[in-house]
């Protein structure tokens, strides 16, 4: 199967007083990376001197003004700004915000403009980059609406994938939000990911109860019989492997293992268990758009933001997911476009 040999990751840095800018460099920092990929970082080459040097890091980069400058097989830093920002670890700024956005709107420009290929974002502040341009709790809302398709939070690794029904709104308005129609159409984006984005044939999905004990028979709750294992009966009817729902206080001991993918009713439900099996290893991918999203399942991290000492490894992690899902899809565009033909028969007349 052919593959793309200079696949363009686009890197939005983040807010710039937190751990942002200090795991992309250690994670680019091994030059190895660039047998993988070319990383086009979004900040400016004043910026990237600086860390390099709190860093103490030696490494390369090629500083352009316009994306036509990209030069595949080296390490680019594309100028989003060009005054050197005030650095202020560990604080919550207005600059650090605008830096933020700055930085993320280049890169999702580059990839509308498919001038990279998949974008990795690293950790943003999700107060100090509100504007009357940014106006969403997250990277997943404003992917969303700059993208086609309908976006999903997924975090990934390679042992677990856990989506979400709901994520960013608060834990009293959760109930109100799970219809049939919201698992129906989170449930079907999973699938469709599992098998064009993983290469997973036939994906077998658990459903987790939204109550304790998914509501004991109406005792604790009654959404758990009336919405949710309705919806699930309706979706293995039509064909898909979804089971559940499954009490969510036990299901993490062992049960895990014997799916593609766990559905989550609300974001600390799933999580939680998702962060203490993989954290250091997993990724958030925004799944069901036209485009890819990956990013490291941790936040700006301000305590320890300056000091040299953030892990960078599921930064690392999510620069390969971005890989290995830009591959996987083209292959499945590859095998499905013309089934006939990829199997080396004549097309019928």
């Amino acid at each position: 199967m052919k593959r793309k040999i200079n696949i363009r990751i686009g890197i939005s840095v983040g807010d710039i007083n937190g751990i942002g800018p200090e795991v992309v460099l250690k994670a680019l920092s091994d030059t190895r990376i660039l047998e993988l990929c070319t990383p086009v970082i979004f900040a400016s080459n004043k910026l990237i001197s600086f860390m390099k040097k709190q860093l103490n890091l030696e490494f390369n980069f090629n500083g352009i003004t316009t994306l036509s400058n990209i030069i595949d097989g080296k390490m680019n830093v594309m100028n989003c700004w060009h005054d050197m920002p005030q650095i202020e670890f560990g604080q919550e700024t207005p600059q650090a915000g605008k830096c933020a956005f700055e930085s993320l709107e280049h890169a999702v420009n580059a990839l509308k403009q498919e001038a990279v290929n998949a974008i990795v974002t690293a950790p943003i502040n999700k107060k100090n980059i509100q504007s009357e341009v940014f106006h969403f709790p997250g990277h997943t809302d404003y992917l969303a609406q700059e993208l086609t398709g309908d976006s999903l939070m997924f975090l990934i690794s390679d042992e677990l994938r856990v989506g979400l029904l709901t994520d960013h709104i608060p834990i009293k308005d959760v109930a109100s939000h799970i219809t049939q129609e919201l698992i129906f159409k989170k449930a079907t984006l999973i699938n469709d990911s599992l098998i064009k984005d993983f290469h997973v044939t036939r994906p077998k999905i658990a459903v987790l109860g939204l109550n304790p004990h998914c509501g004991d028979q109406g005792v604790i709750g009654q959404e758990d019989d009336l919405i949710i294992r309705p919806a699930i009966e309706k979706l293995y009817q039509e064909g898909m492997l979804i089971f559940g729902p499954y009490s969510a206080d036990s299901f993490f001991v062992s049960q895990y293992q014997d799916f593609d993918a766990i559905i989550a009713p609300y974001h600390d439900q799933g999580l939680i268990p998702f962060k203490t099996l993989s954290f250091g290893k997993g990724v958030n991918f925004t799944a069901g758009l036209d485009k890819i999203r990956t990013s490291p399942d941790h936040g700006t991290a301000y305590s320890i933001a300056g000091k040299g000492i953030a892990d960078e490894n599921s930064f690392r992690e999510a620069i390969y997911k971005a890989i290995d899902i830009y591959n996987n899809r083209e292959e499945y565009k590859e095998l499905t476009s013309n089934t006939l033909v990829s199997n080396n028969l004549p097309a019928e007349k």
